[in-house]
């Protein structure tokens, strides 16, 4: 059972944790040091397709790891615990940015070429911020959520 809890306390440390730093940190930091846009959304962009991917991975694993822990321990699987809702929305939200926000804001990346000659007027820009927020709620939520998840975690291990 503690080999259960490590990994599944270990995927929301990865998950959590990589938001966190993501946005409290890279992200900022880049915007704030790098000369232009293009260059800081050149480093953003990469980063976080792999936050995206070490999301789903982490939250596929915690989902497994905590049905099977529920298993062992009440020999039930608890497949709808507050806990696994929450985590199949933040899967549900980190695909939706990973697969359908962020392909459309590369489009526009690609259509405007550097981004800081496009005037902020320009229907591409425009549209490109509106996704950039898109993305950005979708990934507070996650972030929220995962909190969440920590939360019910915690008190689940501590009965």
């Amino acid at each position: 059972m503690t080999w259960l809890r490590a990994l599944m306390l270990l995927c929301l440390i990865v998950w959590i944790g990589g938001i966190i730093f993501f946005g409290f940190v890279l992200a900022p930091t880049v915007f704030a040091v790098l000369p232009t846009h293009e260059l800081a959304g050149n480093v953003v962009n990469p980063t976080l397709t792999a936050l995206h991917f070490m999301g789903l991975i982490s939250g596929c694993v915690f989902l497994l790891s905590s049905i099977l822990y529920s298993r062992i321990k009440l020999a039930r699987w608890q497949l709808f615990s507050g806990a696994h809702v929450l985590l199949a929305i933040m899967l549900t939200l980190t695909a939706i940015s990973q697969f359908a926000v962020i392909p459309r804001m590369q489009v526009l990346r690609n259509n405007m070429g550097v981004i800081d000659n496009v005037a902020p007027s320009d229907a591409r820009r425009v549209e490109f911020n509106r996704l950039h927020e898109w993305s950005t709620q979708l990934e507070g939520g996650v972030f929220i959520l995962g909190l969440g998840v920590v939360l019910l975690t915690a008190k689940r291990f501590g009965n």
